[in-house]
């Protein structure tokens, strides 16, 4: 959601931007797709209160020393949509010194001028903290971004939960979730010192009754309202990637003329209840009370 509410065509460039993901193993979104889409709307499977615990994945750390294959799923050769001006390219992955790069770059890859970058985890989590500490380049049309999703292609309706630096202003980071599809709780936050001066840490935590953001550690972001949390199961994401076509929200695309980075030094998993897993994590000094 872009950080102007009352701005529909911005809502919907960003609804747009975030159409369902192709997922491991899994084709397109095609009209069987966009009927369950459809159908999972007007008959929702979200009513609070009927909902079991959600399944996850153990908890985890990632410090990027190797690129654990049994944990990544690259996407390569395809787009989310046509308003993504990149093609997702495995070849734009890359491992160096304990820090993941994505790139974004301008090479022509079947039908689009630029390719991009996407890495999303083959296991779903659940409650828990999530954690991520990264740095991202700029660029006017570019979307930085580390967050939670599962949808239709995966038998499931479209649950996110988002950190995006839109790589126009890396002053500041846009943090909003998206329940059945539908964008909730979007909040432009600061960065302080900029998202691409040095590394960030970026985490959300994640409950059922209640869904927090943070950056550094700093509370920026809260939400309790039972319709606007998710409840399903996600895997997790990280993306770079481009559009000339949302331009009200990710700003007028301009070729950056060079290779853009976007760098991630760790990412973690948490499950609630379990003990923290490093020293600088949220789940170290966060409680149920702040």
């Amino acid at each position: 959601m872009n950080a102007d509410p009352s701005n529909t065509s911005n809502e919907a460039a960003c609804a747009l931007a975030h159409m369902p993901r192709k997922g491991l193993n899994s084709l397109r979104l095609g009209v069987s797709g966009v009927l369950f889409a459809i159908a999972a709307t007007l008959h929702p499977a979200h009513a609070q209160g009927t909902q079991p615990e959600l399944k996850s994945a153990p908890s985890f750390v990632d410090n990027f020393s190797n690129f654990n294959q049994s944990r990544w799923f690259v996407s390569d050769g395809w787009t989310n949509g046509a308003h993504q001006n990149c093609t997702w390219s495995k070849d734009l992955v890359r491992l160096s010194d304990g820090v993941l790069s994505l790139g974004f770059e301008k090479r022509k890859l079947k039908d689009r001028e630029f390719a991009c970058a996407e890495i999303q985890t083959k296991q779903r989590y659940g409650y828990g903290v999530y954690e991520a500490r990264m740095k991202t380049g700029t660029g006017s049309g570019l979307n930085a971004a580390f967050f939670s999703y599962i949808g239709p292609q995966d038998k499931q309706p479209w649950d996110e939960i988002d950190f995006e630096v839109l790589t126009k202003d890396p002053s500041k980071v846009q943090v909003n979730s998206y329940i059945q599809g539908k964008p909730k709780n979007g909040k432009l936050v600061d960065v302080e010192g900029g998202a691409d001066k040095g590394f960030n840490d970026y985490g959300f935590v994640w409950e059922k009754d209640r869904l927090r953001w943070y950056v550094n550690g700093k509370l920026v972001h809260e939400v309790t309202n039972p319709d606007e949390l998710p409840t399903h199961s996600q895997k997790i994401f990280f993306s770079l990637w481009g559009s000339d076509k949302l331009t009200n929200w990710m700003g007028a695309f301009v070729d950056p003329g060079s290779k853009v980075t976007m760098q991630v030094k760790r990412v973690a998993f948490t499950a609630l209840g379990q003990p923290c897993q490093f020293p600088e994590s949220l789940a170290c000094s966060i409680s149920n009370s702040n």
